[in-house]
């Protein structure tokens, strides 16, 4: 199934766009972003030049994803989300000339398969977010967050550790961590203690 474009969405012509997805009102997808299959882009999302999104990604409501982002493949953006790219950002040079490209050092950002970014949250540049973790509402991440870990905060923080299935694992009796909707088991040397 070709994409689905909203006539309000902004979607240039050298951007890709896979199969099945949808980029709803507002969107706006710049030059060279390649968008994965089965995608869905709410109203206003902004996708600037270079940025990768993977297959099945859901990206909310007003989210921004900046140039040097690649999102794996299952990702989850909340509304309001920002992924900064530049650590020092100014508008100008020291001697009053407009920065360009050539100005700045982009830091990229990763966030890898299947992990959640929550509402609001913002992501530093350099930051590379593991498999399956998932970011609370607001928080700012300025540093790595590990697979299946539960950030929140500003400093973000592990507060836990998540499973696949996106709820919180609890340690068992016989010390593995386990999920109680899913019923999964992890040994606890895969997360820590």
């Amino acid at each position: 199934m070709p994409p689905t474009i909203h006539p309000t969405a902004d979607v240039s012509p050298d951007a890709a766009i896979g199969d099945g997805t949808r980029i709803w009102h507002e969107a706006q997808v710049r030059e060279r972003a390649s968008i994965g299959r089965d995608c869905i882009l709410g109203k206003g999302v902004y996708v600037d030049a270079g940025v990768v999104v993977g297959d099945r990604c859901k990206i909310e409501n007003r989210a921004s994803l900046f140039h040097g982002l690649v999102l794996e493949d299952g990702v989850f953006i909340g509304p309001h989300a920002v992924f900064a790219n530049d650590r020092f950002p100014r508008a100008v040079n020291p001697d009053g000339s407009l920065k360009t490209d050539a100005d700045w050092t982009e830091e990229p950002v990763l966030v890898r398969e299947g992990a959640s970014i929550g509402a609001g949250a913002l992501v530093l540049p350099g930051v590379t977010i593991g498999s399956w973790a998932m970011v609370g509402a607001g928080a700012v991440v300025a540093t790595d967050v590990p697979a299946h870990a539960i950030v929140k905060g500003n400093p973000a923080r592990i507060a836990g550790w998540a499973c696949t299935c996106g709820r919180p694992l609890r340690i068992s009796e016989e010390r593995e961590w386990h999920c109680a909707r899913c019923g999964r088991s992890f040994s606890v040397g895969e997360f820590g203690e």
